[in-house]
């Protein structure tokens, strides 16, 4: 199998890195995230001019009609550079869900303002005291005539703060799952902000009684709920690969300039040991990525295959950045420098959609069942 990028994802790799690179330093990204909105505008609208916002989108819908690889080459980019921007939690997943569960008029009403960048959505799915993997949906939605009311509590919604229309998810009276659009005015509808501790936003979701569209033709949408987390996991594993290639090249620079006893600290072996254990990490990490992203690729939506990637991206995550910090010494510490914050996010992406011991449980579970086989 060919693991390489053709000439035109390449291109949309390069593009990405390019301006992206030019937009964020250390300095510029501590910037942004200690706005208000936490990401920036001008950036976004960046995105959007160059086709990224519509990447994943049909070409009727307003998109690009990208696949699972070009997602994971520009989810690596935006790990790379820890970009505070929206893309995953503002276009891909709810945008995925309205394009794979909307009706056509939905999609056409909403995507290509999204990809626009003129119109931002969240997913609300999470709530309090539900831990993953379990699907629990407290939130209940109640027909009333020709339309729908919400009333529960999301949280975290990520990004929900700043969205102009939620998508989320309630129980249905006759049983399953719903998928419902929320418009950010809609009455009895309640948002809290907060920052997270990775730079960026979240929210709390009140809904009482609150006017609500069904996605689609309504019913249970399970299915696909379980088919967006497969591919927001293999999106959050690229961003990781990204970050820790970052975190790995931060760490050998350091360690080539930084002098004791007057020679460079590269020198000492048992340090290059280490950094070279954080190359092998890195490199098991990019392997399950691939995994991941190619099964997509393959139309395989499998949830095993994402908690296979999601572990061991988990496990390289958090040795990396340990040990880039700890190399790095006090420096790696400061807000100012930039490797204690690539820690923070993939520490959130660690803890996103399952952790690694989340994952692990289930996996065990799979094999004591005999239903993990080999793909």
């Amino acid at each position: 199998m060919d693991f390489e990028l053709t000439d035109e994802q390449k291109l949309l790799r390069d593009t990405t890195r390019e301006l992206l690179a030019r937009s964020y330093d250390a300095e510029k990204r501590n910037a942004v995230t200690d706005t208000e909105q936490g990401w920036s505008p001008q950036v976004w609208k960046q995105l959007a001019e160059v086709g990224l916002l519509g990447l994943s989108f049909a070409e009727e819908d307003g998109g690009l009609g990208a696949g699972p690889v070009e997602i994971s080459a520009v989810m690596t980019e935006i790990g790379r550079h820890l970009a505070p921007e929206p893309f995953l939690d503002a276009v891909l997943v709810p945008g995925g869900l309205v394009a794979t569960a909307g009706s056509k008029e939905q999609r056409r009403r909403i995507l290509p303002d999204v990809s626009a960048g003129n119109f931002l959505l969240a997913f609300a799915d999470r709530e309090p005291g539900v831990r993953w993997p379990s699907t629990r949906v407290s939130t209940s939605a109640v027909p009333e005539g020709d339309s729908w009311t919400l009333t529960g509590i999301k949280n975290p919604v990520l990004q929900g703060g700043g969205a102009n229309a939620l998508v989320v998810t309630a129980a249905l009276p006759a049983g399953g799952v719903g998928l419902f659009l929320v418009d950010a005015g809609a009455p009895g509808l309640t948002r809290t902000a907060y920052a997270t501790h990775d730079g960026l936003r979240a929210a709390q979701v009140e809904l009482s009684n609150t006017p609500a569209e069904p996605l689609g033709e309504g019913g249970d949408a399970s299915a696909a709920i379980e088919a967006a987390a497969v591919r927001a996991q293999a999106a959050l594993c690229a961003e990781a690969v990204g970050a820790m290639e970052e975190a790995l090249r931060l760490t050998t620079e350091y360690l080539k300039t930084r002098k004791q006893f007057g020679v460079p600290i590269a020198k000492f072996q048992a340090l290059t040991h280490r950094a070279a254990d954080m190359y092998v990490l890195l490199e098991l990490a990019r392997s399950m990525s691939l995994y991941a992203t190619m099964s997509l690729a393959d139309g395989i939506v499998d949830p095993v295959v994402a908690s296979r990637a999601k572990l061991q991206i988990g496990r390289s995550a958090r040795k990396i950045g340990q040990e880039a910090i700890q190399m790095h010494g006090g420096i790696g510490m400061t807000a100012e420098y930039p490797v204690g914050h690539y820690l923070s996010r993939l520490t959130a992406i660690e803890h996103t959609l399952g952790s690694s011991d989340d994952h692990l449980r289930l996996l065990g579970s799979s094999v004591s069942l005999g239903t993990v086989g080999i793909n």
